[in-house]
């Protein structure tokens, strides 16, 4: 004769201890994010720990305008979801909770996270491409957070969801004397950061005025700078690669700080498989045409004011139209749309890979000092020989 088995729950603050410990991984690891987020676009030697390939790269996801949600990283709003919900377990820990109020508020929050999480993780797949394993285990953390919410919900509430919903709802209201400076604190402190929150990810160069000399090289390739330098940086870059971008922007700030002694010269390599041979798969697509108008700006004299508009309308993932471009730099329209089928531009272009590729450049920013060729950054001890 078969006996019904009764399931016995653990005791209570197994769970509640569970919840906790949880919540504070998925902060450490939020905290990580936008420490992580902050440095990728602020310090110029920084790499992830998890930048391991194309298809797993923290760096990556980071880069992306999709890592900024109202005006502030994800990562931050991260932070403030799981220090919200450490309050609400604080609440739910307490002896006039009862083991019953709060969870199903901490129910519908855990829910809302993870249906975030399952958006990001498509943005990811589909439209980033790229995978970041630390917001791979904040969605593992909010999944298990949903889980042990409906478990406690399961294991200790006497009423339906909704029913609870509000219970816990008046439950906060008529405790609101003693929960309410916490509260407070916490709203004041999210709107306060939002506010404020630094804009830091909007990366612009030093301003081009006639006190800063450029020109064109003898052998074709605009430069900026010291007319005599003691320094001269060739930079080989893609107007899609962040790090270009990054890099190039703190170049040119260096540049103005020492206008007597560093001269930066461009030359182009789009990592576009429709122009690089050594792109086997689609990358970059479009970079190869950008470069295309940026020669055509050079033939005008506006390389530099095209170099930059350029960076900051690739860096913001916004589409780019000629007619746009052309009408902001006072260029006429029809020739830069037809600059791209420009035979003689488009051998400057192909001239600038070809010789990328034969120093052995495999990918962007790629930096030629005195005759050394440096790939993805200038080391600390060649940034310091130039300052001294």
């Amino acid at each position: 004769m078969k006996q019904n088995r009764v399931t016995i729950p653990l005791p209570y603050y197994v769970y509640l201890w569970a919840v906790a410990l949880l919540t504070l991984v998925g902060l450490t690891d939020s905290i990580y994010l936008a420490i992580s987020h902050y440095r990728v676009y602020t310090d110029i030697g920084y790499k992830s720990f998890c930048a391991i390939s194309k298809a797993i790269n923290c760096d990556t996801v980071s880069q992306s305008p999709y890592a900024i949600m109202l005006n502030m990283p994800v990562a931050i709003w991260g932070v403030i979801g799981y220090a919200f919900i450490l309050i609400l377990v604080f609440i739910a820990g307490s002896k006039s909770a009862g083991k019953v109020r709060i969870w199903s508020l901490i129910f519908w929050v855990t829910l809302i996270f993870s249906g975030q999480s399952v958006i990001l993780a498509w943005i990811s797949s589909y439209l980033i491409q790229s995978y970041c394993i630390l917001c791979i285990v904040s969605y593992g953390v909010n999944l298990a957070l949903l889980f042990y919410a409906w478990l406690i919900r399961r294991r200790f509430a006497n009423y339906g969801l909704m029913v609870n919903t509000q219970k816990d709802i008046l439950f906060i209201w008529k405790n609101k004397v003693k929960y309410g400076l916490a509260f407070a604190t916490f709203f004041a402190a999210v709107i306060f950061t939002w506010s404020s929150y630094p804009n830091y990810w909007n990366i612009e160069p030093p301003r081009i005025s006639a006190d800063i000399p450029s020109g064109i090289t003898t052998s074709g390739y605009p430069w900026i700078g010291a007319e005599n330098a003691v320094f001269e940086i060739t930079e080989f870059a893609d107007y899609q690669c962040f790090q270009c971008r990054k890099m190039h922007f703190f170049l040119r700030q260096l540049m103005a700080e020492n206008l007597d002694k560093i001269r930066i010269i461009h030359r182009h390599y789009p990592m576009d498989h429709e122009y690089n041979p050594i792109v086997s798969e689609p990358f970059h697509v479009g970079s190869g045409k950008l470069a295309l108008l940026s020669v055509y700006a050079a033939k005008k004299n506006k390389f530099w004011q095209m170099n930059d508009l350029l960076y900051g309308i690739a860096g913001q993932g916004k589409p780019i139209g000629t007619k746009e471009l052309a009408k902001i730099l006072n260029l006429n329209s029809n020739e830069l749309a037809r600059s791209i089928n420009d035979r003689s531009i488009r051998h400057r272009v192909k001239h600038d890979i070809y010789t990328g590729n034969k120093l052995g450049i495999t990918g962007t920013p790629a930096y030629l000092i005195e005759g050394e060729i440096y790939q993805g950054q200038i080391p600390p001890e060649i940034i310091k020989k130039i300052l001294n």
